[in-house]
């Protein structure tokens, strides 16, 4: 029985060993439990099966979710390995492609010289990859970026079959459909998967244009796109279960679009200017993640390809035009949130990776060239090869493994649960953020702390499905009532906290306390969380006591993983140590206020300025 082209993969050592390299690095820099981001909500989503933030990533949950059988670590930890393992197959992918485009390639007559050379240049590129910084840190926890890289590149192999199928007179349709069903699919993963369809569409036009003047052909393409897409109906069934985590609530085709279409994210595009444009450009930046020598590989792998797999080389420029006239040039991407698009380049990079290995090859064949080597290669002639091809991912790894490096980062895990420790019993707690919610959610949600307290989120105050998932606070709501919708957030937590103060106590977290102006409450710390109080209610003392109970891990000694919302998160034990500080002056409490402002120091050595000015206004002393 003959075989598939793509079933004749041979599971040799280099295969193996470009997916338990990588493996072995993720999870010796994993994240042991929630970090910040849209970690907390993909982890609670995927452990219930519920539905994440909009489109719901619906794939990458039940991708995930069998992960949190594992019978080791937390279900965060579980979850995070579920990512590991996607970015560990995608540096496989690199590997395999590598290999397919120079299997045919020959250095020197030593057949065995030339096939152990090939396999060096796909270990080199696979592991290269592996420690970028943006999939390295896609890797270390929650993500579905990895998982997307690694169905785009099994179908950009299937592509390269086919086209080699073709050449040899034997055309093979399925391999498309199959092709399809995978871009169908992997939309359930992430969207920006349809800025791949361009590439994919001139690979096989350019190989066969007769394809799209097939009926029959079309109609089968269509049907399997629309067969992978269907696991879509994930969302609306689930929703019909009412999960813990139940984005969008797509019970009806309206939630469905509603949450599919991401029409809860409205924004303004920003005037459009060439630092801005030029900025949305470099979120697309080779040099940054595999250094110049990596960039300049890249050149020369695309150079050497030319002539031999033109195709595949129209596909990657294609692919980087698609990925920036759409991100820079369509959604003008504002400038504070440039940083997300530059996740959405990890299939791209993982092209750029083979590139790489496909560079180091010609390299080889130029050095060879001039050197002018034996027919008859010696070990030590293997050994030089594999130092010149592993240079480049060594040195990555050891530029990137100190910040990339979250075996020990707690930050999250501790920032959450100390939240929940400074509330009382029965409490509510209006929270401002999604790295302040997320890691709440995971913690209640999945880890089953503090389920007493109701943790509203006062952006989703606006939304009908978010008020009926909490019924027993928004059951009779006057939010229901108006139109919150044009009010913004903060009328509708203003209406929310009216309603619930004086029934039960009610809180915000410090980024609710900065973000919004309150008039007729008066917020009163409490850690790093603030009780409100009505202004003609006494207003008590700030509740120091609760420091005591607090876990402090990454927060008074340097961290080697810090994100924005880490160092943020750092930033707010600082300024609430900063905040008790100047109050506690206030009332001639200076022992307690000394104490605070040195906290606050040591937590953020900037802070001494602050610290400064507010010993000198009250007569402090170190």
């Amino acid at each position: 029985m003959r075989l598939p082209g793509f079933l004749k993969i041979k599971c040799d050592i280099f295969l193996i060993l470009s997916f338990i390299l990588p493996f072995a690095v993720y999870m010796a820099t994993l994240a042991p439990s929630v970090t910040f981001f849209d970690s907390g909500e993909f982890l609670t989503a995927t452990a219930t099966l519920g539905s994440a933030h909009s489109p719901g990533y619906p794939l990458f949950l039940m991708y995930a979710k069998p992960f949190t059988w594992l019978p080791c670590g937390n279900i965060a930890f579980r979850i995070n390995v579920a990512t590991a393992v996607s970015s560990s197959l995608a540096c496989m992918m690199v590997y395999i492609l590598t290999t397919s485009l120079l299997k045919k390639e020959t250095l020197l007559s030593d057949e065995r010289f030339n096939l152990i050379v090939v396999k060096l240049a796909g270990l080199a590129a696979a592991i290269s990859f592996s420690v970028t910084p943006r999939l390295w840190l896609q890797s270390n926890h929650d993500k579905p970026y990895p998982l997307l890289a690694f169905i785009s590149a099994i179908i950009f192999y299937l592509l390269l079959q086919w086209q080699e199928q073709y050449r040899e007179g034997d055309e093979r349709p399925s391999f498309i459909y199959v092709c399809t069903f995978l871009a169908g699919l992997s939309m359930a993963v992430h969207q920006t998967i349809v800025l791949l369809l361009p590439a994919w569409f001139l690979m096989i036009v350019l190989t066969d244009w007769r394809m799209i003047t097939r009926i029959k052909e079309i109609i089968l393409t269509t049907a399997f796109a629309l067969l992978g897409f269907s696991v879509h109906l994930y969302l609306p069934l689930r929703a019909l279960s009412n999960p813990l985590l139940n984005w969008g609530d797509s019970k009806t085709i309206d939630h469905f679009l509603w949450h599919f279409l991401r029409k809860g994210y409205p924004s303004e595009a920003p005037l459009r200017s060439a630092a801005l444009l030029w900025a949305q450009i470099r979120a697309f930046n080779v040099p940054r993640e595999f250094t110049w020598l990596g960039a300049a590989l890249t050149l020369l792998g695309l150079f050497y390809l030319w002539s031999r797999y033109r195709t595949v080389v129209v596909a990657y420029i294609v692919t980087a035009a698609a990925f920036l006239l759409v991100i820079a040039g369509y959604f003008n991407t504002p400038m504070e949130v440039i940083f997300l698009t530059e996740e959405f380049f990890t299939p791209l990079y993982l092209l750029t990776a083979v590139m790489i290995g496909v560079g180091l090859f010609s390299l080889l064949g130029f050095a060879i060239h001039k050197a002018q080597l034996p027919e008859r290669i010696g070990a030590r002639v293997y050994a030089v090869v594999a130092v010149l091809f592993l240079t480049l991912p060594t040195a990555l790894c050891a530029v990137n493994y100190f910040e990339n490096d979250q075996h020990n980062n707690y930050i999250a895990f501790d920032y959450a649960s100390n939240s929940l420790r400074s509330l009382p019993q029965d409490a509510i707690m209006f929270t401002w953020g999604d790295s302040g919610a997320f890691p709440l959610w995971y913690l209640q949600g999945v880890e089953r702390m503090r389920e007493d307290v109701d943790l509203p989120h006062t952006p989703h105050l606006v939304f009908d499905w978010y008020l009926d998932s909490m019924p027993r606070i928004f059951k009779d709501s006057n939010l229901r009532k108006f139109d919150v919708t044009s009010f913004g957030p903060e009328s509708a937590l203003r209406i929310a906290i009216t309603e619930n103060l004086g029934n039960r106590p009610v809180y915000i977290d410090f980024s609710t306390r900065y973000s919004v102006e309150f008039k007729d409450y008066q917020p009163i710390q409490r850690g790093i969380v603030y009780r409100i109080r009505k202004l003609n209610d006494p207003s008590g003392l700030p509740d120091v006591s609760v420091w005591d109970n607090y876990n402090n891990r990454g927060i008074m000694e340097k961290q080697s993983f810090l994100d924005l919302d880490t160092g943020k998160a750092i930033m707010i034990y600082a300024n609430s140590y900063l905040e008790a500080g100047e109050f506690f002056a206030g009332i001639n409490r200076h022992r307690e206020a000394i104490m605070m402002l040195q906290k606050a120091e040591q937590i953020s050595p900037e802070m001494r300025v602050s610290a400064d000015q507010i010993r000198a206004r009250y007569a402090l002393g170190r």
